[in-house]
């Protein structure tokens, strides 16, 4: 009976492996499959936070909707927040970059902040994932880097 059934085992393994098929011949080439896809446009809308702050009790984030971009700084880690830019955005119609904006500050959200800044207009630029802008006070300016959360 042994002798039967190792035969019709070894006749089982050779038939499921001739069934795997043969990679078909490419004469020494390789031949690339890969498709690039176009690049997208990105989407800015939602929350951002700073990735450059002085700590991690002081940054300042940012909310962006479909037309308007609002800039707070956030104090007593992330418990106090107060308005820094309150002003209009404009969505990228493209994939290129970088992306840049002039938002005009809407006054009336505004004018009651103590911390907002008094600009009429101020400058975003988006790029590899990261929005920046400068930022003014007390004398002192530097660059705010935000991530999108």
């Amino acid at each position: 009976m042994k002798k039967l059934i190792t035969p019709v085992l070894l006749v089982a393994a050779l038939t499921l492996t001739g069934c795997a098929g043969a990679a078909p011949a490419t004469n020494g080439t390789a031949e690339s499959k890969t498709t690039q896809e176009e690049p997208k446009t990105p989407d800015l809308t939602g929350g951002w936070k700073q990735s450059n702050p002085a700590s991690e009790k002081s940054y300042q984030q940012a909310t962006i909707t479909a037309d308007k971009i609002t800039v707070e700084w956030v104090t007593d880690s992330g418990n106090t927040t107060s308005i820094y830019w309150v002003g209009t955005f404009a969505a990228p119609s493209s994939a290129t970059e970088p992306y840049t904006w002039t938002s005009a500050r809407d006054v009336e959200a505004t004018k009651s902040a103590l911390l907002a800044s008094s600009d009429d207009v101020k400058e975003f630029k988006y790029e590899a994932g990261t929005i920046s802008y400068k930022v003014s006070a007390l004398g002192t300016t530097t660059t705010v880097n935000l991530k999108k959360n």
